[in-house]
């Protein structure tokens, strides 16, 4: 059974999941993998006690222990569950195209997880009446600007998946489908992009990380 260690939380207004460790989620479901969450205090994060610091040295979620082996990193953690349960497959077997995969993962870890998406979701781990409305639009317009033109041409051609067949690259945007799915963005100058994330939340392993997922449900595998 793999634990997975990761900041999770309800509110009276939804639940709140770190998005690096719902890619990780994600992933596990998608290999049909058994696995549980250990829970952290999300105050935590901030407070960085030595606890923490013990397994992974910047204090940060997810991580994961695999048969007494702990993994940080949710890229890491991708390579680690691909290396070790291959089937089904999330990179393909092509080296130019392993690459590929792996460099648009990279560029969504960057350009949405720790980019644009955290001034989107983090004020919504505040009560209604904390949140930085403006600064929650500056990210949303941010997202427009930067990423949105990127992945609008990235599935030009009628493409249904970043890098062909479904992979990592996939993986690392399920997080963006939840995010702007609580948050209801206005996509509708990215209709490529839009009809893209429809496709990432009909896929079964999206259950794990659904907005309308209990907390409890989304703990453990099915």
């Amino acid at each position: 059974m793999i634990r997975l260690y990761t900041t999770e939380r309800a509110y009276d207004w939804g639940v709140l999941r770190s998005t690096h460790a719902s890619k990780v989620k994600f992933a596990l479901a998608e290999k049909g993998l058994p696995w549980e969450v250990e829970r952290l205090h999300p105050g935590d994060l901030w407070k960085k006690p030595p606890a923490m610091r013990a397994v992974h040295p910047l204090a940060k979620v997810p991580w994961i222990v695999d048969d007494g082996f702990g993994v940080y990193d949710s890229t890491v953690i991708l390579e680690w569950l691909e290396e070790r349960y291959p089937e089904p497959p999330l990179l393909p077997r092509d080296p130019k195209a392993r690459a590929e995969a792996r460099m648009v993962e990279t560029w969504a870890d960057e350009a949405l997880l720790v980019g644009a998406l955290p001034g989107i979701w983090m004020p919504l781990w505040q009560g209604p009446a904390k949140r930085d409305a403006a600064a929650q639009e500056a990210a949303r317009e941010r997202l427009r600007s930067d990423a949105l033109p990127w992945l609008e041409a990235r599935l030009g051609d009628g493409r249904e998946w970043l890098c062909g067949a479904f992979s990592i690259a996939d993986v690392a945007l399920a997080p963006a489908a939840m995010v702007l799915q609580v948050d209801g963005t206005d996509l509708s100058a990215a209709p490529r992009f839009a009809s893209y994330l429809e496709r990432l939340r009909a896929r079964p392993a999206y259950r794990v990380i659904a907005p309308g997922t209990s907390l409890e449900d989304s703990e453990r595998s099915a």
